[in-house]
């Protein structure tokens, strides 16, 4: 067996490791165009910023470490050209010519390439991304001799940590990207969490706008932005996206769709004998159905590893599972995370959802460090099927989203996250952990204990119901929707007759500060007779909904012309 791997990293180093495991006699090839094979390219935002303090310590292994101990013939400096596939041989380019190198098999991990917009200037030598060593040891080196100002085009998880890694460097920094908020598979209202953590540790974030020019400059350049707004720039980084870096393949005949190469449930492409993993392959989202490339490390390092089953051990290997898009970044000292589909998938795929916003603590509430946990959990409010989680917090988002992934891979529905056994110590969680909290609240929902309504119905609900704010004086004092009636919850049973005259026949919306005292409100307002339902998330979800519109749309509750006092 004749085995021939194209690209390196997570994919290609996977499948490579795992063929040798399983046959001592195969001949295995691993070409990679760049200098290094394998390294850890999720670390390089770290090195940048000077966290991870070698070089060295970003490279996992070498051609050398991995001809000793896996007798892999790993080739750098070999960029493929051209695939025949019915003569099974690649042209290779290397620095000393071409060559033409045969196979059994194929598999092909090439990754992903930089997206490179239309933008006049972008071919300024301080425009860079940060994909490889060599980029992160170039941008260190500018960080180290004093650059004063950068622009990171693009706020997806890449852009967002290295903004935060140059900013804790001392570098002014400022984060351009064009949709409506940054990390844009995170749903509105976490995003602006991460937003504001962003602000806070220094850094200048524009939204919904575009690089418009960059104009070199002999000590700098300027990126002129499609407001008008103008960024001084000693270093840039491109961070706005990758494509499937597929075009030798697809010329080659293999199928790709949107070119990203099509793939089966063993990692066959379209063509015998040639898998694809990684980056460069198309994922369909097993919540949605819709397809789209997973530029993650996790799921090409398992792809790679069943792959190399499928080739040598087919009679046991296992299907690759559709991948969840599960994915953490850090914040300065927030985390955000999520897995399965957000809200705007789900949208567009049609999927009928409901979402749960709750703001539990991390853990006990009465032990010191105590702070919040804003999480949100997509359900079919039919089946309670879970189809997404979204979470942002100080401490403990990692455990509860990597729960909530292992739920949904497991086909749980949110009723089963009652029963879940998770470990409780006060330093640690809670007697009912925010993924059992989370379990019961989406279950009363599907049994119609609970009814919501959402940030995003606002205006709806201002126009066709009464809300109804049950926090405490207090609390409407920092801000009320206008319109709302104020009464806290604690008095509510005595004053109904006063809600359902000021309703005159309208539904009422109950809200409060996170959702808990609205839920036992509308619990009241629905054995009442009253057309109830309970803010998801309350206040804390509204305001980081609205965002920047919040004191545009929120009133002192000194002018309390409508409110019943």
């Amino acid at each position: 067996m004749k085995l021939v791997i194209v690209g390196g990293v997570a994919g290609g180093m996977s499948c490579a490791a795992r063929a040798r495991r399983l046959d001592e006699g195969a001949e295995i090839i691993v070409l990679e165009r760049g200098e290094h094979v394998s390294f850890a390219n999720c670390g390089l935002p770290y090195y940048v910023g000077g966290e991870i303090d070698e070089r060295e310590r970003l490279l996992v292994q070498t051609p050398g470490s991995l001809r000793d101990s896996l007798n892999l013939d790993v080739r750098t400096g070999h960029e493929v050209t051209a695939l025949d596939a019915d003569a099974k041989e690649l042209t290779v380019r290397t620095a000393t010519g071409e060559e033409r190198i045969g196979y059994d098999a194929l598999v092909l991990a090439p990754g992903a390439r930089a997206v490179r917009p239309p933008i006049p200037g972008l071919d300024s030598p301080r425009v860079t991304t940060l994909r490889t060593v060599e980029d992160a040891v170039g941008l260190r080196e500018l960080v180290e001799r004093g650059a004063g100002h950068a622009v990171v085009l693009g706020a997806g998880f890449i852009g967002v940590e290295a903004a935060e890694a140059l900013t804790l460097a001392g570098v002014r920094t400022s984060l351009v990207e064009l949709g409506d908020h940054v990390l844009p598979p995170l749903d509105t209202e976490q995003a602006r969490l991460v937003t504001d953590e962003l602000v806070r540790i220094g850094v200048e974030v524009h939204t919904a706008v575009a690089a418009r020019e960059i104009i070199p400059g002999a000590q700098g350049d300027t990126v002129v932005l499609s407001d008008g707004r103008r960024l001084p720039a000693d270093l840039i980084i491109l961070a706005t996206g990758n494509r499937p870096d597929t075009a030798v393949f697809e010329r080659a005949g293999l199928a790709c769709e949107r070119g990203a190469l099509l793939v089966d449930a063993t990692g066959s492409t379209s063509v015998p004998g040639v898998w694809a993993v990684g980056d460069a392959t198309l994922s369909i989202d097993p919540v949605t159905g819709a397809g789209r490339p997973v530029a993650l490390a996790g799921p090409a390092n398992r792809a790679g590893r069943l792959v190399a089953d499928w080739i040598l051990r087919p009679a046991g290997a296992r299907e690759l599972p559709p991948p969840l898009g599960t994915a953490i970044v850090r914040v300065g000292g927030l985390t955000a995370a999520l897995t399965g589909a957000n809200r705007d998938a789900l949208d567009r795929a049609g999927v009928p959802a409901t979402t749960i916003h709750l703001h539990p603590n991390q853990h006990a509430g009465y032990f010191p460090g105590a702070s919040q946990i804003h999480l949100s959990v997509h359900l079919d409010p039919t089946s309670g099927r879970i189809l997404g989680a979204q979470a942002v917090g100080r401490d403990g988002v990692d455990k509860r989203i990597d729960v909530l992934a292992t739920a949904i891979r497991a086909g749980m529905s949110v009723s089963d996250l009652i029963d879940l056994d998770l470990a409780y110590a006060p330093p640690y969680g809670q007697a009912k952990d925010a993924v059992n909290l989370a379990g019961m609240v989406g279950s009363n929902v599907v049994e119609g204990v609970l009814t919501l309504w959402d940030a995003r119905d606002l205006d709806e609900v201002r126009a066709k119901a009464l809300i109804l704010d049950v926090r405490t004086d207090a609390e409407v004092a920092t801000g009320i929707i206008p319109g709302a009636v104020h009464i806290p919850h604690t008095r509510l049973r005595d004053r109904l007759g006063e809600v359902r005259e000021v309703a005159a026949g309208r539904p009422v919306r109950v809200m409060c500060a996170s959702g808990v005292r609205s839920a036992i409100a509308h619990r009241i307002l629905v054995q009442s007779g009253f057309d109830s339902a309970s803010l998801s998330g309350g206040m804390l979800s509204l305001r980081a909904f609205l965002g920047d519109r919040a004191p545009g749309i929120l009133r002192s509750a000194q002018k309390k012309e409508q409110m019943i006092s």
